[in-house]
């Protein structure tokens, strides 16, 4: 049991790096010329480097606003698992912990759609998707898959 705990922490750490990383390095969109995320647009001009602000548009700012609630939603899912493994009952089910897991995997999924069908009206249409928007996806069925375990998840003595 005490391994299965602890591959079920490896993986909600796990995805929540990955919500981290995603969220906060400067690799959503990237070409030869300069990298975009959810916060500036950076490139090169003339052998400078510059970045701007994101975009004040709706978008951007609910992308912006779900990836910083999947954080916040799976911080508060790995606090509640540790609360709810001393706590709960001999029997009883973490479903707390995986419903915010759930919820936290729902955002940054909406919010990596979102980006996916507007991002072209703010970066250029030869830029290719980075590995900070693919770790992304890759963080939402591990914080589903996580979110699911916590539910089924029995505490046993």
């Amino acid at each position: 049991m005490l391994l299965l705990l602890l591959g079920i922490v490896l993986l909600h750490v796990a995805a929540l790096v990955l919500l981290f990383v995603s969220t906060i390095v400067s690799a959503w969109t990237s070409s030869d010329i300069g990298t975009s995320d959810l916060w500036t647009n950076c490139s090169i001009i003339n052998g400078g480097y510059r970045c701007d602000g994101a975009s004040t548009g709706e978008w951007i700012q609910a992308v912006q606003a779900l990836m910083i609630l999947s954080i916040i939603f799976s911080c508060l899912a790995l606090f509640l698992f540790f609360c709810q493994l001393f706590t709960l009952q001999k029997g009883g089910r973490f479903f707390i912990t995986g419903t915010f897991q759930i919820i936290a995997s729902l955002f940054v999924m909406s919010g990596a759609i979102i980006y996916t069908v507007m991002s072209p009206e703010w970066v250029p249409d030869t830029d290719e998707f980075g590995y900070s928007y693919i770790l992304a996806w890759v963080a939402f069925p591990m914080a589903l898959i996580s979110g699911l375990i916590y539910v089924i998840l029995r505490k046993r003595e």
